[in-house]
């Protein structure tokens, strides 16, 4: 891997940053103080309807009269989004249960037109992600995660989706839905499994890369219960507040307990809408960021239970995720996690997640058993050529909204690497996160975040150079 050039000293970095938020801030305040745009018959010319579209979106006119709310089948939704991520409490591994797509995205409406788009289901849209960011480490920033490079101007995604979302707002007919990503940048690394182009990072090392994050279909049976959706391909890993895509999250960083647990999975999962209540999945994967066709291929089970609460202020999610003999093998975690959701209000939000994951068999360090390219060995007891490998940890994140452009997050993390299998050093971690969100109308999010990270038995970042790692960044979303 090359290394990173010099790093500058921190007041310039610090200045990079602020220079960085300062211009796209700019951009959006200019966008946005722009003369409103005049209503005109729709443009043949796809540029100029896609501008249309952007001016439209950031210069949004008055409604003469309020319009119906579209169709929806279950509890109301607890969240505004924008600028939470989503309205309704999260679950992986299927599309929300009687929710109705309602999204209008710019690239559908400039090649299309707003009539056309409307009558059609199967969706082109995506991002770009710009990230900048100025951190006292010199080398990396690991196991701190999407931030990884110090001291530079990136793509943390470019990404592409086409999709079509079954209907599962109707309780009547079989429906279906399929979904494609192409996702291109730094962040890459976090999503490549083994089996799709597991070469380029771990033993390539380029630092821009491709993955095909997520190719699903989606089989949703209406009469199942109150709805049941079957997922077949490659998917995010079910549990957790946070996704690997980026509009998915309150902040442009990872918690450490992000970083280091399972990322997707190749398998079938069900989703069991029983009542407004309760939620129920099952499912059979090939093992966590592995390709059915490779040798570190394990049938693995994966349950869930959902219970949100008669007022829906609280959300309960619990998952089992991954299980088999729990042997060594590429990411083979056995991972048990806890979510849980709560709003004081539709302004004040608490999330909190734990897990606690394992291997067993893993060699050690300091034996003499090869350790498989893409993983660490263990800090084994002397003498011991295998070990179990323990880790757990806890994040809790703090969401206020200011305004329905205006989203201030706090976040608090620890993880305890006992044995280093996750980061390659046994110690453990904390960090604690400062971040402001902000939206330029549906389509611009500008994310600038502070961040204090310390290792507290040895040193864990910087690849070992240094025990407390501070970074100032920024991304900014470009929705298309």
């Amino acid at each position: 891997m090359n290394r990173l050039s010099a790093s500058p000293d921190v007041s310039v970095r610090l200045i990079l940053v602020l220079a960085f938020t300062f211009l796209f801030s700019g951009i959006g305040v200019c966008a946005q103080s722009a003369a409103p745009a005049q209503p005109s018959a729709p443009s043949p010319d796809f540029f100029r309807r896609l501008t249309a579209y952007y001016r439209a979106d950031w210069h949004p006119q008055p409604a003469s009269s309020a319009s119906p709310a579209p169709a929806r089948r279950g509890a109301p939704s607890p969240l505004d989004s924008p600028p939470f991520p989503g309205s309704d409490w999260s679950y992986g591994g299927s599309s929300t249960i009687g929710e109705p797509d309602t999204n209008s995205y710019p690239l559908m409406t400039a090649w299309l037109g707003d009539a056309r788009t409307a009558a059609v289901r199967s969706k082109l849209y995506g991002w770009f992600e710009p990230t900048v960011d100025a951190s006292s480490a010199g080398f990396r920033n690991d196991p701190i995660a999407d931030d990884a490079y110090p001291n530079r101007v990136e793509l943390g995604q470019g990404v592409i989706y086409l999709e079509r979302l079954p209907d599962t707002v109707q309780q009547k007919h079989f429906d279906w839905g399929y979904h494609l990503t192409a996702l291109y940048g730094t962040d890459y690394r976090y999503t490549i499994d083994k089996g799709y182009g597991y070469r380029q990072w771990y033993v390539d090392h380029h630092q821009y890369g491709f993955d095909p994050t997520m190719e699903y279909v989606d089989l949703y049976f209406a009469r199942v219960a109150q709805g049941m959706n079957l997922r077949i391909g490659r998917f995010i890993s079910l549990p957790g507040i946070e996704s690997q895509l980026a509009p998915g999250n309150f902040m442009y960083s990872h918690s450490l307990l992000y970083s280091v647990d399972p990322f997707t999975d190749t398998g079938a999962v069900a989703t069991v809408k029983l009542n407004d209540r309760w939620l129920v999945q099952a499912g059979i994967i090939a093992g966590h960021d592995v390709a059915p066709w490779t040798s570190d291929a394990r049938p693995s089970a994966t349950a869930c239970v959902s219970y949100t609460s008669a007022s829906v202020h609280d959300n309960l999610y619990l998952c089992a995720n991954g299980i088999n003999n729990g042997h060594y093998a590429y990411n083979n975690l056995q991972q048990y996690d806890a979510t849980w959701y709560h709003s004081f209000s539709r302004k004040w939000v608490l999330a909190t997640e734990a897990w606690y994951m394992y291997q067993t068999q893993v060699p050690s360090v300091s034996g003499s058993l090869p350790i498989e390219t893409g993983t660490s060995g263990a800090v084994c007891a002397f003498g011991e050529q295998r070990c179990t490998a323990p880790e757990y940890a806890a994040v809790n994140y703090i969401e206020r909204q200011f305004s329905p452009h205006d989203l201030l997050s706090f976040r608090s993390d620890m993880l305890d690497d006992q044995k280093g299998q996750r980061t390659g050093f046994a110690t453990r971690y904390t960090e604690n996160t400062l971040s402001w969100q902000h939206w330029f109308g549906s389509t611009i999010q500008l994310r600038p975040e502070i961040r204090l990270d310390h290792s507290w038995d040895r040193n864990g970042y910087d690849s070992g150079r240094h025990a407390t790692v501070f970074t100032a960044a920024s991304d900014l979303i470009f929705h298309f």
